[in-house]
């Protein structure tokens, strides 16, 4: 979405989900002047920005998301200014945006602060480019370099980039649209400048996080016989490699995958890893379903360290996960007992709705307005699969 405001004409992006996300950035955008025309029945976005006139991503709508940051890469690639609020999103530990702010100035951006702001500036307009190596790797830091960097002068090199097939699928569907983008998919990314990004469409790729949802949700529950349509395992990396281990049916077809559970889970320990490692967000599904496994597993964060704010939820629900720094162990087959409990994030949401599905009696999971983040329909796609979920609305 970001990407399209770089474009001369008229953007369409297909495949585009009705999530909460999606609404607030379409309204962090429009704050620019930018036309934006959402058809949810065919699941196309289109993106105009040739009424563009305002440069800037307020606070109050910046602070609900921090994909918004992707607005200083954008504006400064549009017009080489951008006053954009530091970011907000999920509620868990410390993510500084300091390697996006390091990546601008190197690629010859001038940075200050103001109340809050962040305010970029390019010479002249334009972005002269540069070098610049990212470490740690950051999906969010690269995208917001393309962005920056797609319309610059110059040429700009970033190494260390991130490999994941969000970053592969924005500079393909950029290079089709004009750009010269080398690298996508490797660790280093050249781009060379250009000045004008042409209309079209941009292809949106299935998500491969909600799809290693439903998988792990499968697996969960014994007799559970589950096909997933409209996906992608290729951009999976690992984490297949890794859900074989569970002893599962799974069948792998173009862009369906089925998976047959069986009635024993074995224990299976993983470590998160930057892309094509066992990802982050799948970190807490994975947690969850080991409570059914038989014997202990443990799940180490070296992404993210703090990202354990549902071990004392699924605890709550008869689970035996104990925590030390960023590591946690689970002994299985403490079968879980249903009770109420609070989701703080996205993927810890979810995973208190699947560990409410595999537990007795009834579960009342309290501020799932995460879930719609992140998941299109979630209740509706597993009720149509078996499960027993009902949304109730709570009075103001």
């Amino acid at each position: 979405m970001a990407a399209a405001m770089l474009a001369d004409d008229p953007i369409t992006i297909t495949n585009v989900p009705q999530l909460n996300d999606i609404y607030t950035f379409n309204n962090v955008i429009r704050v620019t002047g930018t036309r934006l025309e959402f058809d949810e029945k065919e699941s196309k976005l289109l993106v105009d920005s040739g009424g563009i006139y305002h440069y800037e991503a307020p606070y109050d709508l910046v602070r609900k998301m921090r994909a918004s940051f992707y607005m200083t890469g954008a504006l400064l690639g549009v017009a080489g200014y951008a006053r954009v609020s530091l970011p907000g999103g999920c509620a868990w530990g410390p993510r500084p945006v300091n390697l996006h702010l390091d990546g601008f100035r190197a690629l010859g951006a001038d940075i200050d602060m103001d109340q809050g702001y962040i305010i970029a500036k390019a010479p002249d307009g334009r972005l002269p480019g540069g070098t610049f190596e990212m470490n740690p790797s950051s999906v969010g830091a690269t995208v917001n370099l393309v962005l920056a960097s797609v319309k610059s002068r110059g040429t700009s090199v970033i190494r260390n980039a991130a490999m994941e097939p969000d970053v592969v699928n924005l500079c393909e569907n950029l290079n089709r649209l004009g750009a010269r983008i080398e690298g996508a998919g490797t660790p280093t990314l050249t781009i060379e400048g250009v000045e004008h990004i042409s209309g079209g469409i941009m292809n949106n790729i299935p998500d491969r996080i909600e799809t290693g949802t439903y998988m792990i949700a499968a697996a969960m529950l014994p007799g559970s016989d589950l096909t997933l349509t409209n996906t992608l395992e290729k951009d999976l990396g690992s984490f297949t490699t890794t859900f074989a281990k569970l002893k599962t049916g799974l069948d792998i077809r173009e862009d369906t995958i089925r998976i047959r559970a069986n009635d024993e889970l074995p224990p299976v320990s993983v470590e998160t890893a930057i892309y094509p490692g066992f990802p982050t967000d799948l970190q807490a599904q994975w947690a969850t379903m080991m409570t059914r496994a038989r014997g202990k597993s443990t799940i180490i964060d070296h992404i993210y360290p703090d990202r354990f704010s549902y071990v004392p939820e699924l605890n709550r629900l008869g689970g035996d996960v104990t925590r030390h720094e960023n590591q946690v162990t689970v002994t299985g087959r403490s079968g879980l007992k249903g009770a109420s409990v609070m989701s703080t994030d996205l993927r810890a949401s979810v995973s208190l709705v699947m560990a409410g599905m595999a537990a007795r009696g009834e579960t009342e999971v309290l501020r799932v307005y995460h879930l719609d983040r992140g998941y299109e329909k979630l209740e509706e796609k597993l009720n149509r699969v078996g499960a027993n979920i009902r949304r109730i609305e709570e009075n103001p």
